[in-house]
């Protein structure tokens, strides 16, 4: 299994330190909850027989992580003891590295587990073990390389753009098709940031769902859209969802590649459309 690390604040917990150092944390074979998370399926039932497919909700996911505990002696035992305790007093991002390096998580809470039975897994000098569970309130797990792709403003006759395709545009717009890649296996949620420059910002998906905001940017003025959030925001926070179109569709980065189109009108060579997300699993291994 993937090294697993307990991430909380300025905290770190690495759960592989006995295998590569003898001591510290580790945790155990056993492990649970990592694979496809529970889902409530909605049916309606009719007058006739069976019932008909409405949806699927997928929820939280419970994860059991068995932990062993190695110290240098009692004294050790009891501040690597406080030190979990500290890691698991609130959230914290249980995440899984691969061998290149690349990692996944998600945000988890403990509701249970952290018990012992003095004498079986302890004595209180050197060792210690027990199992958490913790729960997560996001069902996936989220990649921590995030993929970027940027649409800059015209200066002559075209826009130019990072690795994209070009096309050939007039001087004062900037637009351009996206190449998008998701490596997960689930959506991924896009977060546009578009700076001025420029007016009436549209992105359009692969499959036709639009995006589009009606309003005006200064060259100092930047528009922020985060699709999962469901916001529309400025470079100083104020709430700009106002001045988007009617029926607005916040789409989301489907798995493996596609083609986006994003445009600005009005703009410069200082003007930018930035689209970032970060790629998504349902399960790790």
């Amino acid at each position: 299994m993937p090294k697993l690390l307990l991430v909380s604040g300025a905290d770190q917990v690495d759960l592989n330190e006995i295998d590569e150092k003898g001591v510290g944390f580790q945790a155990k074979s056993g492990v649970t909850g990592l694979g496809l998370p529970p889902v409530s399926v909605q049916w309606l039932e009719g007058a006739g027989d069976g019932a008909t497919y409405r949806g699927t909700r997928v929820q939280t996911r419970d994860i059991d992580v068995p932990i062993e505990i190695l110290a240098n002696d009692r004294s050790d035992l009891q501040a690597k003891l406080s030190r979990l305790a500290l890691v698991l007093a609130g959230g914290c991002s249980l995440v899984l590295v691969d061998d290149d390096g690349t990692s996944w998580s998600t945000q988890v809470y403990r509701v249970g587990g952290g018990e012992y039975s003095y004498g079986g897994d302890t004595i209180g000098k050197r060792e210690f073990q027990t199992v958490i569970t913790f729960r997560a309130g996001d069902p996936y797990f989220t990649s921590s390389v995030q993929q970027v792709r940027t649409v800059s403003g015209a200066v002559a006759t075209s826009s130019f753009l990072t690795s994209l395709t070009t096309l050939t545009v007039a001087p004062s717009q900037a637009i351009g098709q996206i190449n998008l890649s998701n490596s997960g296996d689930a959506a991924a949620y896009p977060v546009w940031e578009v700076r001025g420059p420029g007016d009436h910002f549209v992105a359009t998906s692969p499959t036709g769902e639009t995006l589009k905001w009606n309003g005006t940017l200064t060259a100092s003025q930047k528009l922020i859209i985060d699709t999962r959030k469901g916001t529309v925001k400025d470079e100083t926070g104020a709430n700009r969802y106002d001045l988007l179109d009617t029926a607005p569709r916040f789409w989301t980065v489907q798995p493996g590649e596609s083609t986006a189109v994003a445009s600005l009108l009005n703009t410069t060579s200082a003007s930018q459309i930035t689209c970032s997300w970060y790629p998504r699993k349902w399960m790790v291994i």
